[in-house]
């Protein structure tokens, strides 16, 4: 798994580096500024090399500026033409940001200092550009960009050209994601170290978008003194987890899964749990519900088995199916009447076993959540960000604003295992470190694919525990909507159970 940075991270790693290797910042910021320009050559124009690239540099004041400065001077070195605009002059810079800027004209370069009257000069360089350097502010910005910068920041969104990011983009918080006052709009970030916390939630990585990390010599054992705020999941820690079955598989021993879901108008839902839960790979699936619903269950399904529930007779017929599973996944599409109360509340506080709570489950316990941590059971909690909102008794824009935050604090109240959904899902457990993932795709924006989710989720917790079962199906689901956008080549109308069609196939790949 690879670090996640939060800004008081970043301070202390750019405190200790130098110490940490014994190379001089300098050098340190000669690798970074190295890397970036490599990034920033493909990225402006892939295949093609430096020679004859336009490129325009924007620097602030601080070391993002001397990473810029460092990147002006090795694209000029390439064979680019390159311009630096600058919001300061070079008698106003200080450390390694006043050092590059000195390497910089030294080398033949020059510097524009922007004035408010010369923004029409800043906009004929960017129109003639094929790429522009976003190195205004780094991860140490925390208060709204206004002025002369908001100005400069307007136009850079505004060109035609490619716009890269130094670091994250200029008005991103570091932590967050979130804009401040007005933020870069990039179409790649070049980040150093480690990952930020920041550009891997949903704001964020819209702004960032492609994230490079570069290579500044620094090596990771080193960095093990610094912390880390998350980790970013990677394929090969999926792999350790999906171990090979053994010849003595069979379908008991592969895992049972009960799904209790779907209520008229909503079956679908229980339908997709269930073919997710095949699909990665459950033995025996059963589809529990009310005379009425499991009549429709039993002429929908070829491979999971159905079940009746007697709502007169609530737990001698309830209570058998959940003594002999492995899991439980409820919620989807079940509904808000009295009879899914008295479900939800009999498996999710009194069931001893795994249970996979989501949807219409999780509302159930809107705004007490304290009331979850009272379960018998050990729950793994699949909120997307309303769910999570309606539980925490915050808005969506609240969740969105502090996602890791929003999660620290639902696992702290629930006790549980949260897996909090979104284009980089996170994933936090009592007692462990959050796990973010790294893969995500516009085609899972599509009604349904939650619950197939839940039913990979379920499917994997009959063999791991609940923390790597939430992040590796989290993972295998967002692989297998890759999958489907590779297979046809676009961003939208992928079906929910196309998702869990090629569950098999992104397993096998892993």
């Amino acid at each position: 798994m690879l670090r996640v940075f939060n800004r008081s991270q970043m301070r202390e790693f750019d405190r200790l580096a130098s110490s940490l290797i014994g190379l001089p910042s300098s050098v340190l910021m000669e690798n970074a500024g190295r890397g970036a320009t490599q990034v920033i050559i493909e990225e402006a124009r892939p295949g093609r090399g430096p020679e004859g690239l336009v490129a325009v540099v924007v620097c602030g004041a601080g070391n993002n500026a001397g990473d810029g400065y460092v990147v002006a001077r090795r694209l000029a070195l390439l064979g680019a033409r390159v311009e630096v605009f600058a919001t300061h002059a070079e008698d106003r810079l200080t450390g390694d940001a006043a050092l590059n800027c000195r390497a910089w004209l030294g080398s033949a370069g020059s510097v524009r200092v922007v004035q408010d009257h010369e923004l029409a000069d800043f906009e004929r360089a960017l129109n003639g550009a094929d790429v522009v350097v976003d190195a205004l502010f780094g991860t140490g910005l925390t208060r709204p960009i206004d002025g002369l910068a908001r100005e400069l920041v307007t136009r850079i969104n505004a060109a035609r050209c490619r716009r890269v990011a130094i670091d994250l983009p200029s008005g991103i918080d570091a932590d967050t994601g979130g804009v401040q006052g007005v933020a870069v709009r990039a179409d790649a970030t070049v980040t150093f170290a480690a990952h930020k916390l920041g550009l891997l939630t949903p704001n964020g990585r819209a702004y960032a978008g492609r994230i490079h990390i570069a290579d500044i010599g620094v090596a990771p054992e080193a960095l093990a003194q610094i912390g880390e705020s998350a980790h970013l999941l990677e394929s090969k820690d999926v792999k350790k987890l999906l171990l090979p079955r053994g010849v003595g598989t069979h379908k008991a021993s592969a895992g049972r899964v009960l799904v209790l879901a779907g209520a008229p108008g909503k079956l679908g839902a229980a339908l997709l749990v269930a073919e997710g839960a095949l699909r990665a790979g459950a033995g025996l699936v059963t589809l529990a519900g009310v005379p009425a619903v499991a009549s429709v269950f039993e002429q929908r399904v070829l491979e999971a088995m159905t079940a009746r529930i007697d709502p007169e007779r609530l737990e001698e017929t309830l209570g058998p199916l959940l003594a002999t599973t492995d899991v439980v996944a409820i919620g989807p599409g079940l509904g808000f009447d009295a009879l899914a109360e008295r479900i939800i509340r009999r498996v999710v506080l009194e069931h001893p076993g795994p249970v996979i709570v989501d949807a219409d489950a999780i509302s159930h316990f809107k705004h007490t959540p304290d009331a979850l941590a009272e379960s018998r059971g050990r729950l793994i909690l699949t909120p997307h960000t309303g769910e999570m909102a309606r539980l925490l008794g915050l808005t969506s824009a609240e969740v969105d604003a502090e996602r890791l935050e929003t999660l620290a604090h639902a696992v702290e109240k629930t006790r549980a295992t949260v897996l909090l959904k979104g284009p980089h899902t996170m994933v936090g457990s009592p007692g462990k470190l959050p796990v973010i993932g790294s893969l995500g795709s516009t085609v899972l924006a599509t009604g349904g694919a939650g619950d197939v989710l839940t039913g990979v989720v379920a499917a994997l917790a009959c063999e791991l525990e609940p923390f790597e079962a939430a992040h590796v199906g989290a993972y295998i689901h967002a692989h297998a909507g890759q999958i489907w956008a590779r297979e046809v080549g676009a961003d939208r109308g992928l079906l929910a159970h196309e998702i869990a069609e090629r569950v098999p196939r992104a397993m096998a790949a892993l």
